[in-house]
């Protein structure tokens, strides 16, 4: 699978993102990538995100790459729905593709080229569970050790 989203629209829906921000802005943006980004780590699921560059002038030639998060930023008299179909469409023959957007047209599109879709509180949600799980993971792989690490120091002493 992966998923592609609309990054702006997820923006929107994500106000705890870079509180105080513009949602446009580059600060905002960069809270979206690293969250995303986690979000990957946890999940294992590639993830591309699309902006409209025209408001993003600056960040627009810049194209960020990371392991597993790919971000794109549409061309003057592109948006980023247009990219969003267009790679539903290519994708769709390496396996699945779920599309994150508010926007109902580019969701209904995104249906009839066989993909799937989430709306964006949903998505918050399910990003929100994955890391809270991650989280938990972690947690508890830490005590694991913490309680062999405290055993084994109590048997070399004896």
């Amino acid at each position: 699978m992966r998923i592609l989203v609309d990054g702006y629209s997820l923006l929107h829906s994500w106000p705890e993102l870079a509180p105080g921000r513009p949602r446009h802005s580059e600060a905002a943006r960069d809270a979206l990538i690293r969250i995303l980004t986690s979000y990957m780590d946890a999940c294992g699921t590639p993830v591309t995100v699309f902006f409209d560059g025209v408001s993003g002038a600056a960040s627009a030639s810049k194209q960020r790459h990371k392991p597993g998060v790919e971000v794109l930023f549409s061309r003057a008299g592109k948006t980023a729905d247009d990219l969003i179909e267009r790679a539903a469409h290519r994708f769709a023959e390496y396996g699945e593709v779920m599309a994150v957007s508010d926007d109902n047209a580019e969701r209904e599109t995104v249906l009839a080229l066989g993909g799937t879709t989430c709306g964006c509180l949903s998505f918050i949600q399910q990003v929100e569970n994955a890391l809270g799980s991650l989280k938990d993971d972690i947690k508890q792989h830490n005590q694991r050790e913490r309680r062999k690490f405290g055993r084994a120091g109590l048997h070399s002493k004896g």
